[in-house]
């Protein structure tokens, strides 16, 4: 069997799993078994088999069997991880995926024997850099050495938990000595929760994802916050057969007892979400901001004057001419738009730094996963002065993730030196000013400090999956960024509505409709009824197309208050959407009995007038638009129609000729063709209907349908039936 194959066999013995087709699940498991060849496989498959027999037997016989239930679980959740196992071996074996091919790799790669020397040796770099630290000119060549070693260290300590198939009691040592407070490595408890969490990717296996719930209690943020996101995405992934495992129903129902950690998972699952936007905003600057910058950098160029912006009594002095020039090219909202995102968390530099990541540094895997560490060796220069301004500046900046950090960074050593003074004496200017928005920021919201850990975390791991040279040889965990509320986790944290309600909202305020449904429909079962609530509702079934069950919710938001002006326009939009011309009347009049003379509401009563032939009434609407309101092409369009149809065709004309003169249409040319050809003026008529016909890019037949709507008024207007042939005859495009 290829890879391929194999990955198609373990998704349908999944999927008869889920559908409760347990021999058909044994089928299949069966062509794995023997694809394998290992005896140890082929016992534990049978004896499922038999336990499975002899529970069906217990059935048929009609036995009391009270742990029945029980007994199908574990077998569902024993055979889940066979699957797994089975795929994980025979992959290994078959697949040229980067993952496994590093996975064959890294014995023969490994310079230490054993778990615990590798750990000594990360304990001996630490102890060292410790003893040495405060002799550092004097022992420099040292500790470079030691850095050195302990660089290539990290690596293999990260595959040691990424690629070990079992984590035995010896890796589970070293995992809980690593993540004791204690232990001074934070570059090795970092990585270790990534490790671990792409290894419970690859493959599920209950003892390591027992290990992250381990690392969810850890005191450190940035250990806690790593595990915490890596746990959203993990258990998304595994989400069906999660119940089917009562040790992580209990473990996962601890946590949520925790108000932090809640409100931890809360803020992860709103960044998952915005992830979404990500890709447009990437979009937005590659396609609309950078090419209008790139226009009018020219212009700026020449206006400006670079000595005299460097001169510190001008650095913050800006041109007005140049915001002119943004205005005028419509980049000054755009940017605008970009910076109340980034205000909202958005990420906002994938794409600036999506062209950054093909140093050197990040042909290392584990580097991807790396947290900023102004000691690592291949940033260090920038921060071997004693400037702590510049290296406070740098840590506590909460905009660019670990990632960006390095790839800024690394751009940074390509500047000559000049330029780089520059660059740090700009940041010197702003640090002072950044640390005291960091302090606000903490005191006003206590949880901000973790918020942005994990904010900057999933960003990093954003740009693995999307910018890694390999990431196509990994599952993408942001396919799952929309779909963590249909998940166990969601599940046993949205026992407090509040929760449901909070993300609901946020996936509402970003027009996710689809999700917002999800969540709505079970938040209304749940607590208290509001026209809030229903007006959300009836929104998204509009916005989703869904045009009876939004108008159903707007009728309950109408019940619950009534005479809200925007939720009668919104049944009157769905009335009349729906066909139900009568109805809308009745609720636009409503809506503007409420609130009178809003020209828009006026609009729409003299546009159901039309829909339900009433063109008196619609006309003496319409009129009473034009005089109270500015200008308004389209309340002439509809004075003119209605005009021509109720023969008024010197009326008709007058307000064609004003269409004339703006910005006409091909229906406004069309029925200025009408009008010409009820006054006899048929080379006008003529003219008027080629020119609707080229706005139509020429497309006879569609010219035709619009036109053969309007024959009867033609008729009623005096225009010879039998002479409309000929007319179009003598414009139809087709040659004789």
């Amino acid at each position: 069997m290829n890879a391929a194959q194999i990955h198609a066999t373990y998704k349908s013995i999944s999927h008869f799993l889920v559908l409760g087709q347990i021999k058909n699940a044994f089928d299949k498991a069966k062509v794995l078994v023997n694809e394998l060849q290992i005896g140890e496989y082929s016992d534990r498959l049978e004896d499922l088999q038999q336990n499975y027999r002899f529970l069906l037997h217990y059935y048929i016989t009609g036995a009391d069997d009270p742990q029945r239930k029980s007994v199908y679980n574990k077998l569902i959740a024993k055979i889940f991880v066979l699957n797994s196992e089975l795929r994980e071996e025979l992959i290994l074996r078959n697949s040229s995926n980067y993952e496994y091919t590093q996975k064959r790799y890294y014995p023969h790669t490994k310079r230490y024997n054993s778990t615990t020397d590798l750990f000594n040796a990360l304990k001996y770099f630490h102890n060292q850099s410790e003893i040495l630290k405060d002799k550092e000119e004097i022992h420099e060549v040292e500790l470079k050495r030691l850095r050195s070693n302990y660089e290539r260290l990290i690596p293999e300590f990260f595959g040691l938990f990424w690629l070990t198939t079992v984590i035995g009691s010896q890796e589970k040592l070293i995992f809980n000595q690593v993540l004791n407070k204690d232990y001074p490595g934070w570059i090795e408890k970092s990585v270790l929760i990534s490790a671990l969490t792409l290894n419970l990717w690859r493959m599920f296996d209950e003892s390591k994802l027992m290990l992250l719930f381990d690392a969810c209690l850890v005191e450190e943020q940035q250990v806690r916050q790593r595990a915490l996101v890596g746990l959203c995405f993990v258990m998304a992934k595994y989400n069906r057969f999660l119940p089917y495992f009562p040790s992580i129903r209990n473990r996962l129902v601890l946590l949520a007892d925790d108000n932090h950690i809640v409100e931890n998972f809360k803020n992860i699952i709103i960044q998952l979400i915005a992830t979404a936007e990500t890709e447009k905003i990437t979009k937005k600057m590659q396609e609309e901001i950078l090419p209008e910058v790139m226009k009018i950098s020219p212009l700026l160029k020449d206006k400006m004057d670079t000595d005299s912006l460097l001169n510190s009594d001008e650095w913050d002095e800006e041109n007005p001419e140049w915001q002119d020039m943004l205005e005028k090219t419509g980049v000054s909202d755009k940017l605008k738009e970009l910076s109340e995102l980034q205000q909202e968390g958005a990420d906002v530099y994938m794409s600036t730094f999506s062209l950054l990541k093909n140093f050197p540094f990040f042909s290392e895997f584990t580097n991807w996963f790396l947290p900023f560490d102004t000691q690592n060796s291949a940033v260090n220069e920038l921060f071997k002065t004693d400037d702590q301004t510049l290296i406070t500046a740098f840590i506590n900046n909460n905009v660019m993730c670990n990632s960006d950090k390095y790839s800024f960074c690394l751009s940074i050593l390509q500047m000559p030196e000049s330029q780089r003074g520059m660059l740090k004496q700009s940041f010197k200017m702003e640090a002072e000013q950044m640390d005291e928005m960091s302090k606000d920021e903490a005191i006003l919201t206590p949880d901000v400090v973790s918020k942005n850990i994990s904010r900057l975390y999933v960003q990093d791991l954003f740009r693995f999956f999307k910018l890694n040279p390999q990431h196509a040889d990994f599952a993408d965990m942001f396919a799952f960024s929309l779909l963590m509320h249909r998940s166990y986790l969601f599940e046993i944290l949205s026992i407090d509505v509040d929760f449901k309600i909070s993300i609901a909202e946020y996936y509402f305020s970003k027009n996710h409709f689809i999700q917002a449904l999800e969540l709505f429909e079970k938040i209304q079962h749940e607590t208290i009824q509001t026209a809030a609530l229903y007006q959300k509702i009836g929104y998204s079934y509009q916005q989703t197309s869904q045009i009876s069950k939004a108008l159903d919710a707007y009728l309950k938001s109408d019940y619950i208050q009534t005479d809200d002006v925007w939720t009668i326009r919104k049944i009157a939009l769905c009335y009349r959407l729906m066909g139900e011309f009568g109805k809308a009347l009745e609720y636009y009049q409503h809506a503007d009995y409420l609130k009178p003379n809003q020209l828009n509401v006026l609009m729409h009563i003299g546009h159901c007038y039309v829909e339900l032939g009433r063109f008196k009434e619609a006309l003496g609407i319409y009129f009473k638009v034009d005089a109270i309101g500015d200008e308004n092409v389209k309340v002439w369009r509809a004075i003119s129609w209605c005009s021509f149809i109720l023969g008024n065709i010197q009326q008709a004309d007058y307000y064609v000729k004003k269409l004339m003169e703006s910005e006409p249409n091909a229906a406004d040319y069309l029925n200025a063709g009408h009008v010409a050809w009820c006054q006899h003026k048929l080379p006008e008529a003529l003219e008027f209907y080629q020119k609707s016909l080229e706005l139509q890019q020429n497309n006879w037949e569609l010219f035709l349908e619009t036109f053969n709507e309007d024959r009867s008024y033609l008729i009623a207007n005096g225009i010879d039936a039998d002479d409309i042939p000929l007319f179009l005859d003598e414009l139809s495009p087709i040659a004789f």
